[in-house]
């Protein structure tokens, strides 16, 4: 199983790394905390300070179609807010494989 899934890079989660050292990645949805500090910590050879998690749901999607009002929804996803001790950083783009 595959822990980390990806990085989120939104600005939102650019603020939190700026202001309080914490990054966001979308998760396996079965993963726990223990498995993602683990992964974590393996993979980019930090220590893990604390892992907050929350399944995100998707949104709703509509759009106009020939046949009608087509709607949908967008695929929920188990988002990791993982806050590093200090003087700790990860650089997703120099660690790109």
């Amino acid at each position: 199983m595959e822990i980390l899934k990806k990085p989120i890079l939104t600005e939102k989660a650019s603020i939190l790394t700026e202001k309080l050292n914490r990054y966001a990645f979308q998760v396996d949805h079965r993963a726990n905390k223990l498995q993602i500090k683990q992964a974590v910590e393996k993979m980019f050879d930090v220590h893990v300070k604390s892992v907050n998690t929350s399944v995100v749901t998707g949104k709703v999607k509509m759009r106009q179609t020939k046949t009608g009002i087509s709607s949908g929804r967008a695929p929920k996803y188990k988002k990791a807010i993982i806050t590093l001790h200090d003087g700790e950083v990860i650089d997703f783009y120099s660690t790109i494989q």
